[in-house]
C-alpha cells in the first residue's frame, strides 16, 4: 500500500501541472479579450507610451484635413481660411442668431424675422464655405457623416421655419376674414407678431357674460349703486353708465358662471323636458366646449413639441462641433470608433447638463418652477422629473449598446460588465425618480397614512401638507452622477496619464453630487416661498464642476490621450485649464442669452415690483 502513494504523489502532480497550465492560458485569453491591448488592471500603469503594443490593436494614424492645413503635409491643396470661414459662420448661426432668435419668438418680439434671416443667411455662407472647401480639398476621411448630419440638422431647422411661415399665413387669413374693421396697428399686433389684440375696449369685459338669478343681479345692481366710481360724480351720464356696466359685466363673468350653468341646465330639463331646444342648445354648447378644450390642449402640445425642437437645434449645433473637430483632426477611426462615440456623446450629455443647470440658477424656466422656485402655475412636471426621465433613457438603451462591436457567442468582458452595471444603475435609479415625482405615487404613498383611521376623526391640521411639499428633493438625479463619477475616477487604465485624467472627471462628477445634496439640504430647511429664482449658490459651483468633468470626460478619450503623449502634452494641469476656459466661456455665453431674453421681457411687458425680504 504504501508503494502506492509515489504513484500518487506523481499523477497529483501532474493533476496540477494541467491545472495551472489551462488557468494560464485561460487567464492569457480573459486578458486579451478584457482590455484589449490595455494591460492586466492589478498592474501598476505605465508612464512612457509604449507604441509597438498602440500599433498592435491600432493602425498608424492617417494625414488627417488638419495636418494637410497646418503641418504642412498638403502644400498646395491648403486651404484653412475656407474652412476657418465655415467654422465662424456656423458658429456664429447656431450659437448667436438662433438663440436670440429663440429668445425673440418666446416674447413674440418684432425682430424675430431678422434673428431668423440672419440665421439662414450665415448658415448659407457656411455651406458655401465649406463646399468649397471640398471641392479644393482632398477627401481625407472616407465615410464622414458630418455633412450628412448638418443638412439633416437644417431640414429640421427649415421644417420649423415653415410651420412659422405657415402658422404666419394662418393669423393674415384669420385677420382677414374675421369682418373687423381694419387697423395697421392691430395687423401688425395680431396677424404678424401673434399677440392678443382687445380691438373694442368693452367687448372683452362684456366675454362671457351669461345670465343670472334675478337676486344675483339685485345684489350686483347694489354693490354697483353704492360704488365710490358712482358716488364721486367725476364721469359724465353716459361713462359712469358704461363703467358701471362694464364693472357689473365683470362681476358676473367671475362669480362662478359654471355653478348657475349646471344649475340653469338641470332646470331648464325639469321644466321644458329633455328634448326641448332649450336643452339641446345646452348639449350643443357642452360639445363645442369639449372640442374646444381638446383642441385647446392638441395646440399646447404642438406649440411644447415646437420649443423643444427649436431648443435642440442648438444642442444639434454643439453635437456637430463635436463630430466636425473628429473628422477635421482624423480621429474616431477603426477600433477607436466606438470608444470615441462613447466618450464624445457621454461627455456631450454632461457638459449639456451642466450649461442647463447653470441656467435654471440664472432663473430659466422660473415659469416652470424649475429655477429653485414656486411655481407661478400649476401642471407643470418638476425638474427632477425631467432628469430622471433623461437618466431612464439613457440606462434604458445604454445596457444594449455596450455589446456593440462584439461578436455573436462572445463572452462578456470585464470592461462589458462595468459599463453595463452603470447603465443598469442608469435605468433603473431613473425609474426610482420619475416614481417620486409622479403625484399619483405620492398620493399612493401617502394613503397607507389613513389607511387604519377614519376620515372624521383625523384633525384637519394633521393632514395639512408639510412646508417641503412645495419643493421636489429628489436626490436619485446626483446619486446616478456622484456614484458614476466616483466609479470611472477608479476605472483602470493602461497609462498614468489616462489614470490622473478619468480621475479628475470622476472626481468633477462626485462634487457636483455633493453639491446638489446640499442644496437640497437647504432648501429642505427654508423651501422657497417666492415665485422668483432662489439662486443657490451650490447649484452655481455643481453647474460647474459638472459642466467642466463633462468636457474632461470628452478630452479623456483614448485617441486624445494617445494624441497628447505622443506629443509630450500629457500634463493634467492644461487639460484642467483647458476644460475650466471653456467652461467659464460657455458659462457667459449662457448668461447673455439668459439675460437677454428677460431683457426683453422687461421692455414688452411691466415689470412687477416686489418688496424686498431684507
Amino acid at each position: 500500500m504504501h508503494s502506492q502513494w509515489p504513484l500518487a504523489r506523481r499523477h497529483g502532480l501532474a493533476l496540477i501541472t494541467v491545472l495551472l497550465f489551462i488557468a494560464s492560458v485561460q487567464a492569457d485569453v480573459l486578458f486579451v479579450r478584457d482590455g484589449s491591448h490595455h494591460h492586466n488592471s492589478h498592474a501598476a500603469p505605465l508612464t512612457e507610451l509604449n507604441e509597438t503594443e498602440v500599433t498592435m490593436y491600432h493602425s498608424p494614424t492617417p494625414p488627417s484635413y488638419y495636418t494637410i492645413d497646418f503641418e504642412g503635409a498638403g502644400e498646395g491643396v491648403r486651404h484653412p481660411g475656407l474652412m476657418m470661414a465655415h467654422i465662424i459662420f456656423m458658429t456664429l448661426a447656431f450659437f448667436v442668431a438662433l438663440p436670440i432668435a429663440i429668445a425673440m419668438r418666446s416674447v413674440k418680439h418684432a425682430g424675430r424675422v431678422f434673428a431668423v434671416l440672419a440665421f439662414w443667411g450665415l448658415c448659407a455662407l457656411g455651406c458655401a464655405a465649406s463646399g468649397l472647401y471640398k471641392k479644393l480639398t482632398p477627401n481625407m476621411y472616407q465615410g464622414a457623416v458630418h455633412t450628412k448630419h448638418g443638412y439633416l440638422t437644417l431640414v429640421l431647422a427649415l421644417s420649423l421655419s415653415a410651420i412659422d411661415v405657415l402658422n404666419l399665413l394662418r393669423r393674415i387669413v384669420m385677420f382677414l376674414t374675421n369682418g373687423d374693421k381694419f387697423s395697421i396697428k392691430a395687423f401688425w399686433q395680431s396677424a404678424i407678431l401673434g399677440r392678443k389684440v382687445d380691438r373694442d375696449p368693452y367687448a372683452a369685459e362684456y366675454t362671457g357674460l351669461v345670465d343670472q338669478v334675478p337676486e344675483q343681479f339685485e345684489e350686483s345692481k347694489l354693490e354697483i349703486s353704492l360704488s365710490p366710481v358712482r358716488q364721486s360724480g367725476d364721469l359724465d351720464p353716459i361713462e359712469e353708465y358704461t363703467g358701471d356696466t362694464a364693472q357689473w359685466a365683470n362681476h358676473v363673468h367671475h362669480h362662478q358662471p359654471r355653478h348657475y350653468r349646471k344649475q340653469s341646465t338641470a332646470s331648464e330639463g325639469t321644466l321644458f323636458g329633455t328634448s326641448s331646444p332649450m336643452r339641446s342648445m345646452d348639449k350643443i354648447h357642452e360639445v363645442k366646449d369639449t372640442l374646444a378644450s381638446k383642441a385647446g390642449l392638441v395646440q399646447r402640445i404642438g406649440k411644447a413639441c415646437f420649443a423643444v425642437l427649436e431648443r435642440f437645434l442648438v444642442f444639434a449645433g454643439f453635437a456637430q462641433t463635436l463630430l466636425g473637430i473628429a473628422i477635421y483632426t482624423g480621429g474616431c477611426r477603426e477600433n477607436y470608433t466606438n470608444g470615441c462615440l462613447a466618450h464624445l456623446i457621454k461627455g456631450g450629455i454632461f457638459w449639456s447638463y451642466g450649461l442647463v443647470t447653470f441656467a435654471r440658477f440664472l432663473g430659466a424656466y422660473a415659469e416652470l418652477g424649475w429655477a429653485w422656485n414656486r411655481s407661478p402655475a400649476s401642471g407643470y412636471v418638476s425638474a427632477e422629473f425631467v432628469e430622471s426621465c433623461v437618466i431612464f433613457v439613457y440606462g434604458a438603451t445604454n445596457m444594449w449598446m455596450e455589446r456593440f462591436g462584439a461578436n455573436p457567442g462572445d463572452p462578456f468582458t470585464t470592461k462589458q460588465i462595468q459599463h453595463i452595471g452603470i447603465a443598469v444603475m442608469f435605468c433603473f435609479a431613473g425609474l426610482i425618480g420619475m416614481g417620486i415625482e409622479s403625484k399619483i405615487v405620492r398620493n399612493w404613498l401617502a394613503a397607507s397614512t389613513f389607511a387604519s383611521v377614519r376620515a372624521e376623526d383625523v384633525d384637519q391640521d394633521a393632514i395639512e401638507e408639510p412646508a417641503s411639499y412645495a419643493a421636489s428633493f429628489n436626490p436619485f438625479p446626483a446619486l446616478v452622477i456622484g456614484v458614476t463619477g466616483a466609479a470611472m475616477a477608479a476605472h483602470a487604465q493602461t497609462y498614468l496619464f489616462q489614470v490622473q485624467i478619468h480621475a479628475l472627471w470622476g472626481n468633477l462628477l462626485v462634487a457636483f453630487a455633493v453639491l446638489r445634496c446640499f442644496t437640497y439640504f437647504f432648501l429642505w430647511l427654508s423651501p422657497p416661498k417666492s415665485i422668483l429664482p432662489s439662486r443657490p449658490p451650490t447649484e452655481a459651483l455643481g453647474a460647474f464642476f459638472l459642466a467642466c468633468g463633462g468636457l474632461t470626460f470628452i478630452f479623456s478619450a483614448e485617441e486624445v490621450t494617445i494624441a497628447a503623449m505622443r506629443r509630450g502634452r500629457d500634463d493634467v494641469m492644461m487639460f484642467m485649464n483647458v476644460a475650466v476656459a471653456m467652461t467659464c466661456f460657455a458659462f457667459c455665453w449662457t448668461l447673455f442669452v439668459v439675460g437677454f431674453k428677460g431683457w426683453l421681457k422687461s421692455r414688452l411687458r411691466p415689470v412687477i415690483s416686489y418688496s424686498s425680504s431684507a
